[in-house]
């Protein structure tokens, strides 16, 4: 899969070699940036949204940078947007979070095994993001592919599915 996780884009003037490899230094590069910015948010400063909105500012500048060669399913490029969604969540910019998460969940679905917990987690974001957003239908369609997902990997019983089901019959 190492092909699909480091797809470029399919341009008319495919990027050189030497093009890709740069910016797969500048991928490696711009994600140990954001970690050390990160680490310095939360220590220094948390919780000050002025730092949140200079990593969601790395975040975009780094992927409209990247988007340029890579694919939105490249590994470089998920990453970013889950730093994204993340800052977004930080801040309670819930329409932000859910436009990262959507744009994240295929290609995960496409990564990952069938029963993968990451790709579970995500849709049961994804559905608490469209509850809190009032769209109710696709929250329900969403926890109820994170439930799936859980109940194979946890098993029927367990007190996290329990709590999901709960949630639903609260909404």
């Amino acid at each position: 899969q190492d092909k699909e996780k480091l797809e470029i884009r399919k341009l008319n003037d495919p990027p050189s070699a030497e093009t890709v490899r740069d910016m797969i230094k500048y991928a490696r590069n711009v994600i140990e940036e954001f970690r050390r910015a990160k680490h310095y948010k939360y220590i220094l400063c948390f919780p000050l949204t002025p730092l949140a909105c200079e990593l969601l500012e790395i975040c975009e500048l780094s992927l409209d940078k990247m988007g340029a060669v890579f694919e939105d399913s490249n590994v470089y490029m998920l990453h970013m947007m889950y730093q994204a969604m993340g800052v977004c969540l930080y801040v309670q910019d819930w329409e932000g979070a859910l436009r990262y998460g959507q744009k994240i969940i295929r290609p995960y679905s496409k990564h990952y095994p069938s029963y993968s917990l990451n790709v579970a987690s995500m849709w049961l974001k994804l559905g608490r993001l469209h509850m809190a957003l009032e769209n109710r239908t696709a929250g329900v369609k969403a926890l109820k592919r994170a439930i799936a997902i859980m109940e194979v990997a946890h098993g029927k019983d367990h007190p996290y599915i329990s709590e999901i089901k709960k949630e639903l019959e609260d909404h």
